[in-house]
């Protein structure tokens, strides 16, 4: 059997098209190490009030403007009524290699939507949560949602080239992939770190592996790239068709941890992910094969201008988009100082384990504000605070919750250099 395989021999990366070719290659001094390329798949308004987003924009002003977003998924449909050109900064296309935006399974475009709509197609009421952010879109996946590790891995290192050029601070990553290896070894996991590495923000999915074929919650389900430490890694919640966090639950079907292999302490927040309303193209895979999931809006459209999806795929963009609003509000935040502002800022439930809600739901309100309060350089302490949810007021750092009784912006551990989870914690302790 015929396998495509990434290559790590120094930085190339080659696709071996026989098994003769595989050995000669494994055979080759200069080749470090070879791994099955394998096929990750991709994983409103109700959305944008309940965790606070809408407040971020009507009350502080931030909307995401100067902030680009790296989307490598399975393309975009720019002429969406909801998605102004003006927001694609560019397109690069890894499958078909196409020059002018597409989208033939319509996931990236539904991606997109959760990051940028401006709610046009339904009287602004289904925007996005930083409906002023540009997009990178980076064509990985099919028209049946299928794709290969190595060119996820090559949008990566695209997105890190173009980082300055276009303004690049985060790289959405709503797909995922079984953990073959150790984050340690794994290439997916490396190319995440060479983000994060060069200051860029790596959100991406849990998974949807939360419970096993019968419906018993399981544990031990996230995908790669999330096992790894250095990267924000999104499980789902379900707003409950409310617009308050407060009753919010857990999605069975959401991933939990620990990680395959390394054991570690996954996921590191969930968000809204149960029903999310966002854009449709109808030409695509998903509009074409979901037809009671298209929703239509309040203006006069050809068809139905969205789709209501549920995963781990549409929480990563939630994060995704309140990150934009973080940055917006303090662009000196690196991606430690953002992940502890996360889960420090993050609504905590006694009911959950650290292993399914990781450091608790989502509080875009709340991680704004304190975003904006570090920029003077002081420290953040919940109590000071007028967000009316509570605070988790701890980070889960390796694999162990610390509390803390404030941010703290000249730690060492927000370092750039530093690696989530390893030497001493935010607390100043050795770990």
């Amino acid at each position: 059997m015929l396998r495509r395989v990434v290559l790590t021999a120094l930085v190339t990366l080659v696709c071996l098209q026989t098994n003769a070719g595989l050995t000669a290659h494994a055979a080759d001094r200069t080749v470090r190490a070879m791994t099955v390329d394998g096929l990750p798949t991709g994983t409103s308004a109700r959305v944008a009030e309940a965790v606070g987003a809408d407040w971020v924009r009507t009350a502080l002003g931030y909307d995401g403007t100067g902030v680009t977003i790296a989307v490598i998924d399975s393309g975009v449909t720019d002429w969406h009524d909801d998605l102004a050109a003006s927001h694609i900064a560019r397109f690069v296309d890894f499958v078909n290699f196409q020059a002018v935006p597409y989208d033939d399974y319509g996931h990236g475009t539904h991606v997109a939507g959760i990051l940028a709509g401006d709610g046009a197609d339904s009287g602004g009421a289904r925007h996005g949560i930083a409906p002023g952010v540009s997009l990178l879109v980076e064509k990985v996946l099919d028209e049946t949602g299928q794709g290969y590790i190595s060119n996820v891995i090559a949008a990566i290192d695209y997105a890190i080239a173009n980082r300055d050029t276009l303004g690049v601070r985060i790289i959405n990553l709503s797909v995922a992939a079984p953990v073959s290896e150790s984050y340690l070894v794994d290439p997916l996991a490396l190319a995440a770190k060479r983000a994060v590495d060069a200051g860029i923000v790596v959100v991406t999915a849990a998974g949807n592996l939360g419970t096993d074929t019968d419906g018993t919650p399981q544990y031990g389900g996230i995908g790669t790239p999330g096992n790894a430490p250095w990267v924000v890694t999104v499980g789902a919640s379900s707003h409950q068709s409310t617009t308050t966090i407060r009753d919010d639950v857990v999605a069975p079907f959401s991933s939990r941890g620990p990680t395959p292999i390394d054991s570690l302490a996954k996921p590191d927040l969930v968000a809204p992910g149960v029903g999310i309303e966002s854009l449709a193209d109808p030409s695509s895979t998903l509009f074409l094969t979901k037809p009671g999931a298209r929703i239509w809006g309040t203006v006069t459209t050809a068809s139905a201008p969205y789709l209501s999806l549920t995963g781990t795929s549409m929480s990563s963009p939630v994060v995704s988009g309140t990150i934009a609003l973080m940055l917006q509000a303090n662009p000196s935040l690196t991606p430690n100082m953002v992940k502890a502002i996360l889960e420090y800022t993050a609504e905590a439930r006694a009911e959950y384990d650290a292993l399914t809600e990781g450091a608790g739901f989502l509080n875009a309100r709340g991680a704004v504000e304190a975003a904006a309060a570090l920029s003077t350089g002081s420290r953040v302490v919940a109590s000071t605070m007028n967000d009316p949810t509570p605070w988790s007021r701890h980070v889960i750092w390796g694999n162990q919750r610390v509390s803390l009784t404030a941010l703290d912006p000249s730690s060492p551990a927000w370092r750039s250099t530093v690696t989530w989870g390893a030497g001493a914690g935010p607390d100043g302790r050795a770990r």
